[in-house]
Parts: C-alpha cells; structure tokens; sequence
C-alpha cells in the first residue's frame, strides 16, 4: 500500500522540470545558475521548483560562497525505488493467479 509520503513524493516528481532537475542533480551537484544553463528555465521558476524538491526532502543544499548547491538525496530515490519494487511484485503475483474481483 502507497503511504501518503510515497503518494507527495510521486506528486512532487511528477512535473518534468522537477523530474529533469533530479535526472540532473542525481549526475552532479548543482548550482542554480548551472540549472538554468541545463534547463532552459527561468531562474525564478527554477528556484520555485527547487523549493518545492527541497521541501519534499528529495534534495538539499549546499552552500558555497555566494552560491547555493543542490544535490539529491539518494536515500530517497532508494525508498520510491523499493516503492514500486514492492508494487511490482504484487502485481507479478496478482498475474500468475489471475485474480480478478468479480463483476
């Protein structure tokens, strides 16, 4: 069963431009100023994003100078992974016994 903090964590990645920025940030850590580079987004709907990651505890900062790094938070992505191992497997099982509710 999905707890609601699986549920948020899917809701939160579920955007493409918070999805790229994970893809991004899961390869190096990263500046705001990188991923704007990277993205092609605004710097203010960038930091938008970044806060929203960063609130769901997917990433955090890192800072440097006068800038902010951003890295993910790999513990994360394992637990959303074993997430849907789990609902894999049970769907594996629910395929091999044909179960079905009936009509």
């Amino acid at each position: 069963m999905l707890t609601s903090a699986d549920t948020e964590l899917f809701r939160v990645l579920a955007d493409p431009l918070r999805l790229r920025i994970v893809t991004l940030l899961a390869h190096e850590t990263l500046c705001t100023t990188h991923l704007v580079e990277e993205t092609g987004a605004r710097q203010t709907n960038l930091s938008n994003h970044l806060r929203v990651l960063r609130e769901a505890g997917i990433v955090e900062t890192e800072p440097c100078g006068r800038f902010t790094y951003y890295k993910v938070r790999p513990e994360v992505i394992e637990a959303l992974a074993g997430t849907f191992g789990r609902l894999a497997e049970v769907a594996r099982a629910t395929a091999e016994t044909g179960r079905k509710r009936a009509c």
